[in-house]
């Protein structure tokens, strides 16, 4: 029997998708909506549209914050820890806690259907890369969304005021602790512009940076791609290999050029998904 977390800011656009694809899922036993910070009307949606949901209304807009204060609310496990603007499949959540148990995993996630329907050309193409690389497949990537066993917990305190909260919580778990659980699904919707693709997607390399600079979970060692990039760009898909290189070295520059200013970094949002 599982516990649900929905950190959400201003999610009152997408709120609801999400809480439609987790009210009513087998195994729930808590479904706990930790609005921080918000000026719009998620508190307003949770509360009047979903009361078998625990809303929180957190004054500090702070998603680690907030998970933090959920966390005081949990009352089974495993915990389930859900973007507001993602969705379940039916059944993933007893797929998951039955996945979990039966392989032995401390930190699992649903596998990601990235929908790019509404997305440009090159934002079509960057994912069609993307998605072939093996850290994909290797779990946990992509998936906005992580799930916890109680024992897996115990690896960190509270959550720590950092910008990759899903990294942070990746880096203390080796390779056979961690999976995606087949059959169940978590929907997430692609950006619909390069420009959007590049603030999400710089924001996780600026975590990235950040965890290493503060020595933050397992040393772990990188893994080189070179050689699967390689092979992209020697098959039918080297024009998408060759978007996602000229993507991920945008994406590396301005991470860099954030993170000597990283104190005022002003936490950017994908909008034109919502």
């Amino acid at each position: 029997m599982a516990t649900v977390i929905v950190p959400a800011h201003n999610e009152g656009s997408v709120i609801r998708r999400c809480l439609d694809s987790l009210v009513g899922q087998e195994g729930v036993v808590r479904i706990i909506v930790a609005c921080n910070g918000c000026s719009d009307d998620t508190v307003s949606i949770v509360t009047n549209e979903y009361p078998q949901v625990t809303c929180l209304d957190i004054s500090t807009p702070s998603k680690v914050n907030a998970l933090n204060e959920a966390e005081k609310h949990v009352v089974s496990w495993p915990v389930f820890y859900i973007d507001a603007d993602v969705a379940l499949s039916d059944g993933a959540i007893k797929a998951v806690a039955s996945g979990m148990k039966a392989q032995n995993l401390l930190l699992a996630a649903p596998e990601p259907v990235i929908d790019t329907s509404d997305s440009s050309w090159l934002v079509k193409r960057f994912y069609d890369a993307w998605l072939s690389l093996p850290y994909i497949k290797e779990g946990v990537v992509a998936t906005c969304s992580f799930v916890i066993s109680e024992e897996g917990r115990k690896r960190f305190r509270a959550f720590p005021d950092v910008i990759a909260d899903d990294g942070y919580v990746r880096s203390h778990f080796y390779a056979e602790e961690l999976g995606n659980i087949p059959g169940a699904k978590v929907y997430v919707s692609a950006p619909k512009t390069a420009a959007s693709l590049i603030k999400i997607k710089s924001r996780a390399r600026l975590g990235n940076l950040e965890l290493s600079a503060r020595k933050l979970g397992y040393d772990k060692p990188t893994p080189d791609y070179g050689a699967v990039l390689s092979g992209l760009l020697f098959s039918k898909k080297w024009l998408s290999a060759l978007v996602y290189i000229g993507f991920v070295t945008v994406f590396r520059l301005r991470a860099k050029a954030q993170f000597k200013d990283l104190e005022n970094y002003e936490w950017e949002v994908d909008h034109s998904s919502r």
